[in-house]
């Protein structure tokens, strides 16, 4: 199969117009034509909708789509591990890290052990991924995530590392339960929260803790912003709900009040997740393995404040 009908493809795709994809490509319409017509005539399908208003894929038109992303993906993957055959992994890497996770408190070493171990590798780190999670490994754009939950989920495979208990954390003047070491669920009646919206994994784990208990988390504000979270709880605006790990990564906990919540107790599961049908490039491989590196030796206990 020639690769290039399968890139033009995705540009035709991406661009939503024939034509628009021939100015990006810097090819004649005719000659882009040609190869979408070639294109149909191998696979035996219509693969485009053609209107006045530009194409659109048809169903098999959207498989093929998935599939070329992966073909491609691979083919830049073997260039570039011949390219770099038996030198130190290069190229470049795609990381997430879910928000309000264990990843905030390991996103600046697993960038300083990229840069000291393997600086010919490009790390990208996302912590603000949106989208299906599953569609972004397997079309390649991203090469792993560490995200809450243990699967399944289609397309990929996770790998199970860590289970964290959540913590209360707020000002200690008002907006959280005076006291220390530990706080009952039902003492968070009408405490102000500051919580991530339905969507993120703390706030559905915290609902369900509360309805279970037949209660109502008194929910002030819906914050998406790390930023913008540290700022109100600091404020005295209202406490969250963390595990301790991102907290002490975002929060100057020694100013607040940091309570773990039992009775029951609360716990969400991380896991590292990768491509379910497709390896590891080799740079990819090194930052997988160093990333487990930084988690098994990460303290999570809130001894130190």
């Amino acid at each position: 199969m020639d690769t290039r009908r399968l890139y033009s493809f995705i540009k035709i795709i991406d661009a939503g117009s024939i034509t628009r994809a021939a100015d990006i490509l810097h090819i004649a319409q005719p000659a882009l034509s040609q190869q979408l017509s070639a294109l149909e005539a191998q696979f035996g399908q219509q693969l485009l909708i053609r209107s006045k208003r530009g194409v659109a894929p048809t169903e098999a038109g959207r498989a093929l789509y998935r599939h070329a992303q992966l073909i491609l993906r691979q083919v830049d993957l073997a260039h570039a591990a011949v390219s770099v055959s038996g030198r130190a992994p290069a190229g470049s890497v795609s990381v997430g890290l879910a928000p309000y996770s264990l990843g905030a408190a390991l996103a600046l070493p697993l960038l300083k052990s990229v840069r000291e171990r393997y600086p010919e590798i490009l790390l990208h780190i996302n912590e603000n991924f949106g989208g299906v999670i599953s569609e972004a490994i397997m079309t390649g754009r991203m090469d792993m995530a560490f995200i809450y939950g243990a699967g399944p989920l289609r397309g990929v495979q996770f790998e199970p590392l860590r289970t964290e208990d959540l913590f209360l954390i707020g000002a200690p003047d008002g907006t959280a339960p005076h006291g220390a070491g530990e706080v009952d669920l039902d003492e968070l009646k009408g405490v102000p929260l500051l919580l991530p919206s339905r969507i993120h994994t703390i706030r559905q784990v915290v609902d369900a803790a509360f309805q279970q208990a037949s209660l109502l988390p008194n929910v002030v504000g819906e914050v998406e912003s790390a930023l913008t979270l540290v700022n109100a709880v600091d404020a005295g605006l209202g406490a969250t709900v963390l595990p301790w790990s991102a907290a002490r990564a975002i929060l100057d906990v020694r100013s607040l009040s940091v309570r773990r919540i039992v009775n029951p107790v609360i716990q969400v599961k991380l896991s590292l997740v990768t491509s379910d049908n497709q390896p590891l490039s080799e740079p990819a491989l090194a930052v997988h393995d160093l990333f487990l590196e930084l988690i098994t030796a990460f303290d999570g206990t809130p001894h130190e404040e």
